[in-house]
C-alpha cells in the first residue's frame, strides 16, 4: 500500500484504514519520521538527565559537597517522581493519546533543564532533578507503545535498536556543543542552551507527529475499565518478563552509574579537561555505541528468520563480554588501551537495549505494553538509576581516604559486575519465554 507524503501530518494510515486491516510497509516516510522524531526526544531525555555527570566535577568545586550528596542529586532526587509517575502514565498512554504525553513531558522536562541553569545551592539542584524525573518519565512507555504500533513484531527489534541509538545521538551531536559551551561560560550554560533547544524541538514535535493507530487486536483485547491492579497481576506471573525487568535494573545501574560517573573518573584519574570530555570521549562513545545498537539490530533482523533464539543469544554475549571490557577500561594506564577498552564497552553496553524492549513487547499483552514498559523502566530506577549513581559516591568516599582521587577506579568495578549478571538474566527469560507468550493476544 503506497502512503502520501502528507501522512506525516495527517496520521499514519490513509482514510477509512487501520493498523490492523492495512497491508502495511514497515519503513515508509510516515513511520521513519515518527521513528526518527522519537528517537531524537529519547536524545535530549538522555542528554538532559546524563548532562550533570559532565558537571559534577564543577558543581562540587562551587558547592563544596561530598560525592555522596552528587550522588543522591544525580540519582535518587532525579528518579524520585520518575518511579513515582512512571506506572500512572504507562496506563494513561494504554488508552489515551500517547503523541500528546511525549509531547508535554518532553516540554515540562526541557524547562527545569533550562532551570537548572540558575540554580545556587545543592537544594536548588535537587528539586530542579525531582521536577526533570517526573516530566522525563512521560518519555520511554508512550514511545515504545507508539513504536509497538508503527512496526510489525518482526520489525520491532530493528525499530527498537534504531530508537536505542538516542543516547549514542545525544554523545555525538551534542555533547561536544555542549562541553564547549560549559568550558567557554560555566556549567550553568550547558543546562540553559539544552533546555531551550528542548522547548523548541518539543513544539515542533507536537505539530509535525501524529498518533498511530491502534492494532485492532490490541483494541479488542483492552477492556474499557480494565484496573491497573489486576493488569500488574498479570504482568507478574509471566517469568520471561521478570527476567526482562532484572535484565533492565542490572544495565540501568550499569548505564546510569558510568554516565554520571565516568566524566568525573576520567578527569580525576586520566586528568582530562571537561572540554577534553565532551569533545572527545563523548564522541567516541557515541560512535560506538551506535555502531552497536545497529549492528546488534540488523544482525538480530537477519538471524532471527533462520532461528529466533538468536533475539536472546545476541543480547545475552553483548552483556556478559561487556564486563571483562570494563575491567580493562577502568584498571588500565596506558591511554591506548583504555581508550581501547572505552570503544569496546561503549559498542557492547547497548546492543541489549532494543531486544529486551522488543521482547517485553512481544511476551506481554497487547493492552498492557505502556504498562508493562512503565514497571520495567520503575524497577531500573529502583535500583539501577537510583542506587547506582549513590552506591558509587558513596564508596568513592568510603575508599578517598586511602586510594585518593583513584578510589572512584575501584568504585566503578560494580558496573562491571552488574552488565555480567545482566547477561545470565537475559538468558533466563530466553528459557521462559515460549511458555508466556500466548500468540492469539501477542500481535
Amino acid at each position: 500500500m503506497a502512503y502520501r507524503f502528507d501522512a506525516i501530518t495527517e496520521g499514519l494510515a490513509m482514510p477509512g484504514e487501520t493498523a490492523g486491516t492495512r497491508t502495511r510497509s514497515d519503513w515508509t516516510l510516515a513511520t521513519s519520521y515518527s521513528l526518527g522524531f522519537l528517537t531524537l526526544v529519547s536524545a535530549f531525555n538522555y542528554l538532559d538527565r546524563s548532562l550533570l555527570g559532565l558537571a559534577l566535577p564543577a558543581i562540587k568545586a562551587e558547592m563544596h559537597v561530598s560525592d555522596t550528596a552528587l550522588g543522591f542529586v544525580s540519582g535518587f532526587a532525579f528518579l524520585l517522581f520518575y518511579s513515582l509517575l512512571a506506572i500512572p502514565i504507562g496506563w494513561v498512554a494504554d488508552r489515551s493519546n500517547r503523541r500528546n504525553i511525549v509531547a508535554f513531558g518532553f516540554a515540562f522536562w526541557s524547562l527545569m533543564t533550562l532551570l537548572t541553569g540558575w540554580v545556587a545551592n545543592i537544594w536548588q539542584l535537587a528539586l530542579a532533578r525531582f521536577l526533570m524525573g517526573a516530566g522525563e518519565s512521560c518519555g520511554l512507555p508512550p514511545s515504545s507503545s507508539m513504536i509497538s504500533d508503527l512496526f510489525r513484531k518482526e520489525r520491532r527489534p530493528l525499530a527498537l535498536s534504531v530508537f536505542g541509538t538516542a543516547n549514542s545521538i545525544a554523545l555525538i551531536a551534542f555533547y561536544p556543543v555542549l562541553g564547549w559551551i560549559g568550558q567557554r561560560y560555566g556549567w550553568q550554560a550547558m543546562f540553559q542552551a539544552a533546555g531551550a533547544a528542548g522547548l523548541v524541538f518539543a513544539v515542533v514535535f507536537l505539530a509535525t507527529v501524529r498518533e498511530p493507530a491502534r492494532t485492532s487486536r490490541a483494541r479488542e483485547a483492552k477492556p474499557e475499565f480494565e484496573s491497573l491492579l489486576a493488569g500488574l497481576g498479570q504482568l507478574l506471573r509471566l517469568r520471561s518478563y521478570l527476567a526482562l525487568v532484572a535484565t533492565a535494573m542490572l544495565m540501568g545501574l550499569n548505564v546510569f552509574a558510568a554516565s554520571i560517573w565516568i566524566p568525573t573518573f576520567l578527569q580525576r584519574v586520566h586528568g582530562l579537561s571537561l572540554a577534553e570530555v565532551a569533545s572527545t570521549i563523548g564522541p567516541i562513545r557515541g560512535v560506538f555505541g551506535i555502531a552497536g545498537v545497529l549492528l546488534g539490530g540488523f544482525a538480530i533482523d537477519r538471524l532471527i528468520r533462520r532461528n529466533g533464539r538468536w533475539r536472546i543469544t545476541i543480547p545475552a554475549i553483548a552483556c556478559l563480554l561487556l564486563g571483562p571490557v570494563e575491567v580493562v577500561f577502568l584498571l588500565a594506564d596506558p591511554s591506548w588501551l583504555w581508550l581501547a577498552a572505552y570503544a569496546a564497552s561503549a559498542f557492547l553496553t547497548l546492543v541489549h537495549q532494543g531486544p529486551v524492549f522488543a521482547l517485553v513487547l512481544e511476551v506481554v499483552p497487547a493492552r498492557l505494553r505502556a504498562l508493562a514498559v512503565a514497571t520495567l523502566l520503575l524497577c531500573s530506577a529502583l535500583l539501577g538509576q537510583a542506587v547506582g549513581p549513590l552506591l558509587v559516591g558513596m564508596a568513592n568516599d568510603a575508599l578517598a581516604p586511602a586510594l585518593g582521587p583513584q578510589a572512584i577506579r575501584y568504585s566503578l568495578l560494580i558496573i562491571a559486575v552488574t552488565a555480567m549478571l545482566a547477561g545470565v538474566a537475559i538468558l533466563l527469560a530466553g528459557r521462559w519465554i515460549e511458555d508466556d507468550l500466548e500468540p492469539a493476544i501477542r500481535p
